[in-house]
């Protein structure tokens, strides 16, 4: 089981592969606000964990099983930003409040989660509602 910590850094691994085809220890470290050595250390346990393809020097590459996780992880993030805009969250906090919440709801949740937001979708005129009433 991935924890909080490892899930941002597999995240963060599969949107550099998705935006530049590459995921350098370096670019991680920078969009974590980590230091490369904190890459490196993680990049090792992702290894020994199956998630990674770590050689030192090269560029971070995802196993299939990392892969997998990592869409998942994105589309988590993706959908947690997706409900809270429905919902009328203002925009400068949506950022912060997926990041303060998506490792602490269960896969369960985000399942009902994702029901919500497909049937929220379907009645425009409501989710006018809820962003009236969030102003």
């Amino acid at each position: 089981m991935a924890t909080p910590s490892m899930e941002d850094y597999i995240e963060q691994i599969y949107l550099q592969l998705e935006a530049r085809g590459e995921a350098r220890v370096s670019d991680v470290a920078e969009a974590l606000s980590v230091l490369p050595s904190s890459v490196t250390k993680m990049a090792q346990r992702l290894d020994r964990e199956g998630y990674v393809h770590y050689e030192r020097y090269r560029g971070l590459a995802l196993t299939e099983r990392g892969l997998r996780f990592g869409k998942k992880l994105v589309r988590r993030h993706e959908l947690l930003e997706q409900f809270l805009r429905i919902i009328g969250v203002e925009e400068e906090n949506i950022y912060g409040d997926v990041e303060g919440i998506e490792h602490h709801l269960s896969w369960n949740a985000m399942d009902r989660i994702t029901d919500l937001v497909e049937t929220l979708e379907q009645d425009p005129e409501f989710i006018k509602k809820l962003k009236r009433r969030a102003l």
